[in-house]
């Protein structure tokens, strides 16, 4: 396979240590067009040995992909007088809009909770919350409540099982980006671990950029609001138009 030959390219311009990862991606840009309905990347790589495998505990890998981290307010929802309205929420300072994290085996196997703490991998400790025990008691249920909000629409992904890893050296995951990503660069990580630490890990970014008609509209509306604006209004007023025409000459 393709994957196999570039790993292997790779492993020859590396120069010698322990264990260390080397890694490639399918692609290192995704396009958002009008008519983007998702994409997925195939992560693959192997590992580099001076020498035998170790003794002891199996080789790990984990595998996580980020998206732009911004502020996320979490709302509360009680039903008053017959009616739902808003009695609480949470400013988190930062959370990702896309978060996934892939790995050989159940994340708490693979990754010691000292690791986790330190590198922010599990979903739970890449969110920035530092303040929000603050405004209420009850801040770790509103951050559970944005996972599981964003895990059902795509955007938080636990995927324990879905790397795969031959003899000890060779792995390869797909993460699945869903179609309502957010424009920026997505930090991918792969972290080799023993018995819960780590021993190597591999850093680069997927660039998430919007192109043509999609990047045209994003600008006029950032940069030239006005403009946009105006051009939104013609065309509402034109399509009104036209569908009043449409129905005219229907009648006659």
């Amino acid at each position: 396979m393709v994957w196999r030959l570039i790993v292997v390219l790779l492993l020859t311009a590396l120069p010698a240590r322990a264990e260390q990862v080397v890694a490639g991606l399918s692609q290192t840009r995704v396009s958002i067009t009008t008519n983007f309905a998702g994409s997925e990347i195939l992560i693959f790589g192997a590992v580099k040995r001076d020498a035998p495998a170790p003794e002891g505990p199996p080789l790990e890998v984990v595998v996580t992909v980020a998206g732009p981290s911004t502020p996320a307010t979490v709302r509360k929802k009680d039903r008053r007088v017959g009616i739902w309205v808003n009695t609480e929420s949470v400013r988190i300072a930062a959370a990702p809009s896309f978060y996934a994290v892939a790995t050989t085996a159940p994340l708490d196997q693979a990754l010691s909770q000292t690791e986790d703490l330190r590198h922010k991998v599990s979903i739970p400790r890449a969110i920035r919350s530092v303040g929000a025990t603050e405004e209420t008691a009850e801040a770790q249920s509103f951050i559970d409540a944005l996972i599981r909000i964003r895990s059902e629409t795509g955007l938080y992904q636990e995927l324990p099982g879905a790397v795969e890893l031959d003899e000890q050296t060779l792995f390869r995951t797909s993460i699945a980006l869903p179609s309502n990503l957010t424009e920026g660069d997505y930090a991918t990580r792969i972290f080799l671990t023993r018995g819960g630490d780590v021993v190597d890990a591999f850093e680069t970014t997927i660039g998430v950029h919007k192109v043509g008609l999609e990047r045209w509209t994003y600008l006029l509306a950032h940069q030239h609001p006005l403009a946009y604006a105006i051009l939104s209004l013609g065309i509402a007023i034109a399509a009104g138009w036209g569908a009043s025409a449409a129905f005219r000459m229907m009648k006659s």
